[in-house]
């Protein structure tokens, strides 16, 4: 039914009510109308079809109307962020009741100055139905203010919650009704605590970004009937590699330890073993805990805890790869030859055991400074093949066009009460860039062993680049003087490889990279493959981390379905049927909550480097402008921590801010600043509560400021 209502849609040139569906796909009973109704609110929860004011109905993609999610400036305006698409501007009188982040209708606008625009026609998802705030007493009243200033709401508190509220107190509403435009009445679902209280900060912004902290009781329930060990009786079938040597390699504090490596040589060839933890054996398909785990879809991985997607028994438990510890595995086992292709592989359940715990730290010490820690003399050699296959693997990767943007990360150290007392780069040694090219291989494996079955499945891919937002990047730069010689078909990933080599041994680099890596489009999940550009891989899936991602949990329950179990004919088709039909929601729905982690992390380091700030308020430093804007430039710190210089800041001449070349002007002097120029600046001010750091630019010994003539 599901198919002939859209095939129906596709033929159509106007919108459809459900009578007329029903009249045309020849369903005429009131039975008929019921499942056209039915299917009809299903296509419209999955934003396959749009139902109009009127009550008809019609395929967005054949409509002029877009979906995309609002986000909202302080000062009214916004902008509607579509997928594959440059974001679109919204005006204040065409929000039409929208709030920041709700997911919208729009219809495209051309303004009177030719410009495009949009008008929000309906909300499809209100986002806000859940606020975080801080409860105050402003002048003897009790008042709600949203963490997200971008939400120009008034709420007002139902009297029954109050009575356990104190001022300073941040809080979880649900709103419960619209009382008038942009003023609603909400009632008090959690106390997170008080603002002053250790962690309550990040736990606020957790909450506002909807992210759960707490499993449920039927969740914990079933988690109790969890062995804390592998029985006798889940071996049964499994190939038993507890004989070999395998080990993990993970960071100082990692518990979630998803995978585990092995190696040998056969003549010239190198066997290598990429043994994934099988948590899709422990969460059953349509228990609670499977249940908890898609909506959740992800870990979050912030400044000083996990949020994971799995209760901790599983988790950093029976599913943890642990040292010494019998382990239920799926094995991907390859051999590779001297070019880096692997040449055979093998899929398989396993029984595993861990030799060691490996650091990253102690690893790179036996790979970078020939130096063996105690514990790892057993495993040097092997540690050695496998830097040896890695660097093979790389330079395969490389000359396909693997795009190495070599962005640095920022980790933030914190003391027991959640309060950070320095920011640093994180290391990427050797150890680090071996895991990576052994889980890409095993990726790449698993996805294109599946891929040529035919069956449905979850890939991993990443679209090729808006051509027209790489042109537009390199033609500011060049009008700044970097000079890009050869190919420009970016269609190609080897072509864009060449494009970051020429910027490779500029000063600038790592700001000209994240300028560059800004045009690229975001990796999803999606049933359909379509090539990961940024690996230049063909074929992708993610299949290494069922512990903290739910897309990779069903790469393994594929797997087993398809064969493992060794399904009959008749099975297998009614299971490519059932998987057609619902991996598309669920791609969409980790991708969605992928975005929303990635956004909680960054939150939560924005406001942690705000918090670090406060502290060294008055302090100068040397940085690099990291972009321009209208208002004034970004200044980025040695250890990735930004501030802003305000334009208003810029003493002893006015500027202009010139949006083709990115740059800041000075009208009677000419002073220039623009991207990638190093600058010293003083805090002058920083905000942990608004996540805000400002600098000023120093003066040089002759008064001078920082700056090009």
């Amino acid at each position: 039914m599901k198919e002939e209502i859209i095939e129906l849609l596709k033929k159509e040139k106007k919108a459809l009510s459900a009578i007329e569906i029903s009249d045309k796909l020849n369903l005429k009973t009131v039975d008929g109308l019921t499942e056209i109704l039915t299917e009809l609110r299903n296509l419209e929860e999955e934003y396959i079809v749009y139902r109009s004011n009127k009550d008809k109905y019609m395929l967005f993609e054949s409509s002029h109307l877009l979906k995309g999610r609002l986000s909202v400036n302080k000062k009214g305006f916004g902008f509607v962020i579509i997928d594959g698409q440059d974001d679109i501007y919204v005006d204040e009188k065409n929000m039409n009741g929208a709030l920041n982040n709700d997911l919208v209708v729009v219809e495209p606008l051309i303004d009177s100055k030719g410009r495009k625009e949009c008008r929000i026609v309906k909300v499809l998802k209100k986002e806000n139905t859940l606020i975080v705030g801080e409860y105050k007493i402003i002048d003897d009243t009790p008042h709600f203010i949203p963490d997200d200033d971008k939400l120009k709401l008034e709420i007002i508190l139902d009297n029954k919650d109050l009575d356990n509220l104190v001022d300073g107190h941040k809080i979880q509403v649900s709103i419960v009704k619209e009382l008038g435009k942009y003023n609603y009445l909400a009632q008090v679902v959690k106390v997170i605590g008080h603002k002053n209280d250790p962690g309550v900060d990040i736990l606020s912004i957790v909450y506002n970004h909807g992210i759960n902290d707490v499993f449920s009781e039927s969740v914990m329930k079933e988690v109790e009937e969890i062995p804390s060990e592998v029985n006798e009786s889940d071996k049964q079938g499994r190939v038993d590699l507890t004989n070999e040597v395998i080990f993990t390699i993970d960071g100082d504090d990692t518990k979630d330890i998803d995978d585990a490596i092995s190696i040998k040589k056969k003549g010239n060839n190198y066997i290598l073993g990429v043994h994934i933890a099988d948590v899709s054996y422990y969460v059953k398909e349509g228990s609670e805990l499977y249940k908890e785990a898609y909506d959740r879809a992800t870990s979050v991985y912030l400044v000083d805890r996990v949020i994971p997607m799995l209760p901790h028994k599983l988790s950093n438990g029976i599913c943890s790869l642990n040292p010494n510890e019998e382990r239920l595995a799926i094995s991907c086992v390859m051999e590779i030859n001297e070019d880096g292709k692997v040449i055979s592989h093998d899929i398989f359940e396993s029984v595993i055991k861990s030799r060691i715990q490996m650091t990253y730290k102690k690893v790179n010490k036996i790979l970078n400074d020939e130096e063996i820690p105690e514990g790892y003399e057993d495993y040097a050699d092997d540690l050695k093949l496998m830097y040896e296959l890695s660097t093979i693997l790389r330079k395969s990767k490389l000359s396909k066009g693997y795009l190495d943007f070599d962005t640095d990360e920022a980790k933030i150290l914190v003391d027991e009460k959640g309060k950070p007392y320095d920011v640093i780069l994180r290391d990427r040694g050797k150890g680090e860039n071996l895991i990576e090219d052994f889980m890409i291989a095993a990726n790449e494996t698993v996805a294109q062993h599946i891929y040529y079955m035919g069956l449905p499945f979850v890939y991993r891919i990443h679209e090729v680049p808006d051509t027209e937002k790489v042109e537009e990047f390199l033609n500011s730069i060049s009008l700044l003087g970097y000079q890009i010689k050869g190919d420009r078909n970016f269609n190609y990933p080897i072509s864009m490889k060449k494009l970051l080599d020429q910027l490779r041994d500029k000063e600038e680099f790592s700001i000209l990279s994240t300028l560059l890596l800004r045009c690229m489009k975001k990796a999803v999940y999606k049933e359909e493959n379509v090539g990961h550009y940024g690996l230049a891989s063909k074929c992708y899936t993610h299949f290494t981390s069922p512990i903290r991602r739910f897309p990779d949990t069903t790469v393994h329950n594929l797997l087993r379905k398809y064969i493992f179990n060794k399904p009959s004919d008749k099975e297998l088709s009614r299971l490519i049927s059932y998987w057609e039909e619902n991996l598309p929601a669920l791609c969409e729905h980790a991708s969605e909550k992928e975005r929303e982690s990635i956004e909680c992390e960054r939150d939560v380091e924005s406001m942690k480097m705000a918090e670090y700030m406060e502290n060294h308020i008055g302090e100068e430093y040397d940085g690099i402008i990291s972009s321009i804007m209208n208002f004034g430039m970004f200044v980025q710190l040695d250890n990735l921590i930004e501030g802003l210089v305000h334009i208003s800041e810029l003493k002893g001449d006015y500027y202009n801010f010139d949006d083709t070349t990115k740059t800041l002007r000075g009208e009677r002097k000419g002073k220039i600043y623009k991207l990638g120029q190093k600058v010293r600046v003083k805090v002058i001010n920083a905000s942990k509560e608004n996540s805000i750091i400002d600098f000023n630019l120093v003066e040089n010994s002759n008064g001078d400021k920082n700056g090009n003539s």
